[in-house]
């Protein structure tokens, strides 16, 4: 999509604006040069060898470590024949969002041969967060950690660890995920699932032919380490425990929180939990599973597998190699794969630190209040299929918010917005509630059918505002990681039924609510978020779970301009891809 000539004046301009706001930005900061080849590579996994999509050949990509403050410029060069586009997932991108990267949303996907330069800085920001493809499932091989160390001489608000780990969760298809997520939008029915969960791309010694990729984590007696455990999984919410060790919880998506200790973590696609693990004080003569498998909560088929890995303590010379295969290997108990309880309770433990250093800015009023509805629906078996798999085989499966299951555009939304040329690209009426209320967590309905449209939810800048996302159990109840791009949003409250819009709020926490980019709306439930709509641009959200995104569960929100420059969306790069 080309630079329509009656905008060349208006780039120009905010160009100059973008040089006259950026040298004490490039004085304070380091920029760091990354180069990403997309290319496929020869992986072979549970003896299963196949041609993957990958970044310079890795799997998983590669680990980008920058400071608070730090510019990257990332280029990416696409040498396969998919379309691609990289999101650096939790990164603010103010007032440029350009660089966020979902595909037709604020770009145009990078076409094969061609290259795009990410280019943005890291503002206000340390912690654990992870880049990923955005474009169909091309994330389950194209993702890795993203490394935000705090600025030089800010310490963690912890005690230093001996040293860090970066641990990502994954999912392993024996079959090309793309086939995979083909077929089920053909069909209408659910998709094939995978055939084993990974850590740090290895599944492990409980999958078949894979003891020899096991993800050994060698640890020194005595000695603190920081665990920063990412799930990039497609479609499960995970459970994660290391045999006979606490975990310390100290951050959640990048911001920190306040500590406490637990056996065992649950963190959905899209999150990161950074934890503290504190090895045993002497040789503990044994070795220790570090197991993950899945929170499952609806009512589709699902990878009923364990990964597991291993943390070995280092020998002494006391202790050969033969001798440590001959150790007891000891084994977590994990919470059953349903057991929202747990999900609930671990949830509530998660409070902001919100000390002098690290605030929780809770918006106090509310500009705006939404409600959004999210879950599965059907839509009617397309023209050439008499009969499908979905839903009593006669409809396909959707997915809605607010009934609307977003049809993604042709071409990309910020371009849209930015050029004043939406018209035929998007609406901008997405309802602030359902159109028709009806008992969202009650028993099933007998139209399921949900609307189908490119609406978009318009923000005037600086908009406070509160939004309780709605389970319903349409096709039943499920839990659903919603992400938010462009913003940190506060998570206030939460709770199983139907939200009372009356005595539910009276229950809000606005004092040290967790600050997320990515949450868990409770199976059959409901959870409130509150954020301050600081950030112009075109804003992605939407489920997590990757099928849920590809059946519609997803829609865009716009937010103006403000009066000021530092309040107005930045001009799109010269390189930026055309659809």
């Amino acid at each position: 999509m080309g630079v329509p000539q009656f905008s060349l004046l208006r780039l120009l301009v905010l160009s100059f604006i973008t040089l006259a706001l950026t040298p004490q930005q490039a004085l304070a900061s380091i920029t760091r040069h990354y180069k990403f080849d997309i290319q496929l590579q020869n992986v072979t996994r549970l003896c299963h060898t196949k041609s993957i999509v990958t970044v310079n050949g890795q799997f998983p990509g590669p680990r980008i470590v920058a400071r608070e403050g730090d510019r990257l410029l990332i280029k990416v060069v696409n040498h396969v024949q998919n379309n691609i586009s990289i999101h650096w997932h939790g990164i603010r991108q103010l007032q440029n969002g350009w660089p966020d990267g979902p595909a037709y949303i604020t770009q145009c996907p990078i076409q094969t041969g061609n290259s795009y330069v990410y280019n943005f800085t890291i503002v206000g920001q340390r912690g654990t967060l992870w880049w990923h493809a955005h474009i169909s499932w091309l994330r389950s091989t194209i993702y890795g950690p993203l490394i935000i160390l705090p600025k030089r001489g800010v310490p963690y608000p912890f005690t230093k660890p001996y040293k860090e780990v970066p641990i990502i969760f994954g999912e392993w298809w024996n079959v090309d995920p793309e086939a995979v997520i083909n077929q089920a939008l053909q069909t209408g029915g659910g998709p094939n699932v995978s055939d084993a969960y990974t850590i740090n791309g290895l599944p492990g010694p409980l999958y078949n032919c894979s003891t020899k990729d096991t993800f050994k984590l060698k640890v020194q007696a005595g000695k603190t380490y920081l665990m920063r455990l990412i799930n990039a999984a497609l479609n499960d919410e995970l459970f994660f425990s290391i045999a006979n060790h606490t975990l310390k919880v100290v951050e959640t998506d990048a911001v920190y929180v306040k500590p406490f200790e637990t056996n065992t973590i649950l963190i959905a696609p899209g999150q990161t939990t950074n934890v503290i693990l504190k090895t045993k004080p002497n040789f503990p003569n044994a070795t220790f599973f570090m197991t993950a498998r899945p929170y499952v909560t609806g009512l589709g088929t699902f990878d009923n597998s364990t990964l597991a890995g291993i943390l070995e303590y280092e020998t002494t010379t006391l202790h050969s190699t033969l001798s440590m295969n001959k150790l007891p290997l000891h084994k977590p108990i994990l919470p059953a794969l349903n057991n929202t309880s747990f999900a609930t309770k671990f949830a509530s433990k998660l409070r902001s630190l919100n000390s002098p250093q690290f605030p929780a800015n809770v918006p106090q009023k509310v500009d705006k209040r939404l409600f959004f509805t999210i879950g599965l629906g059907t839509n009617p078996c397309s023209h050439n299929h008499q009969t499908c798999q979905g839903p009593n085989n006669a409809t396909m499966f959707a997915a809605s918010i607010n009934n609307v299951s977003f049809t993604m555009p042709n071409t990309a939304l910020l371009q849209s917005h930015f050029f004043g040329q939406s018209n035929g690209v998007y609406s901008p009426d997405f309802p602030i509630s359902p159109l028709i209320p009806f008992n969202y967590t009650g028993a099933q309905l007998n139209n399921t059918n949900v609307g189908n449209g490119t609406k978009l939810m318009v923000l005037p800048f600086n908009t406070s505002v509160e939004l309780v996302l709605q389970d319903t159990s349409i096709l039943g109840a499920e839990s659903h990681p919603l992400h938010l791009h462009g913003f940190n949003f506060f998570v206030v409250g939460q709770g199983f039924g139907n939200f009372d819009k009356n005595k539910d709020p009276k229950k809000f926490n606005l004092i040290d609510p967790v600050e997320r980019n990515t949450v868990g709306v409770p199976s059959g439930g409901w959870v409130a978020i509150r954020f301050l709509a600081d950030n112009p641009g075109v804003w992605f959200m939407h489920c997590h779970l990757e099928i849920h995104t590809s059946w519609g569960l997803k829609m865009a929100w716009v937010v103006l301009d403000g009066k000021f420059p530092n309040q107005k969306l930045l001009p799109p790069p010269l390189d930026l891809p055309k659809c």
